[in-house]
């Protein structure tokens, strides 16, 4: 007997559609409670997902939302994979990657002997 609504393994759907490079890592997120599927959090790797259902995980410094239209058969080529998923997710600017934009990060040589000389170290 067929079951009439397909249903695939969450972590194998992520790895199929390429957002995680091994199963392995897709189900260690799943099973993190760092991806929730309908709004829920997905605490098995082997909870089922189906055609239709939204997924949100965090990617890198992204949140991402897709949702699920096509289960897969393989993890193929990346130009299959987009076809797996339609992606909602609100893209932002990106964050500056230099630390120093916001005052923050590692001083230069004439911060460090600023700092020096108000701590009360004599370095020259």
């Amino acid at each position: 007997m067929v079951d009439p609504v397909a249903k695939i393994r969450i972590d194998k759907w992520l790895w199929y559609a390429r957002f995680f490079k091994t199963r392995s890592l897709a189900a260690k997120e799943v099973g993190a409670g760092h991806v929730r599927l309908n709004g829920q959090k997905a605490l098995k790797p082997a909870q089922n997902v189906t055609a239709g259902d939204v997924l949100t995980f965090s990617q890198g410094s992204q949140v991402r939302v897709v949702e699920v239209l096509d289960l897969g058969q393989r993890r193929g080529p990346a130009k299959e994979a987009q076809t797996l998923y339609l992606d909602k997710t609100e893209w932002r600017d990106a964050v500056p990657k230099n630390p120093r934009f916001e005052g923050k990060g590692r001083p230069d040589k004439k911060e460090r002997r600023a700092l020096d000389l108000t701590r009360g170290r004599d370095t020259y």
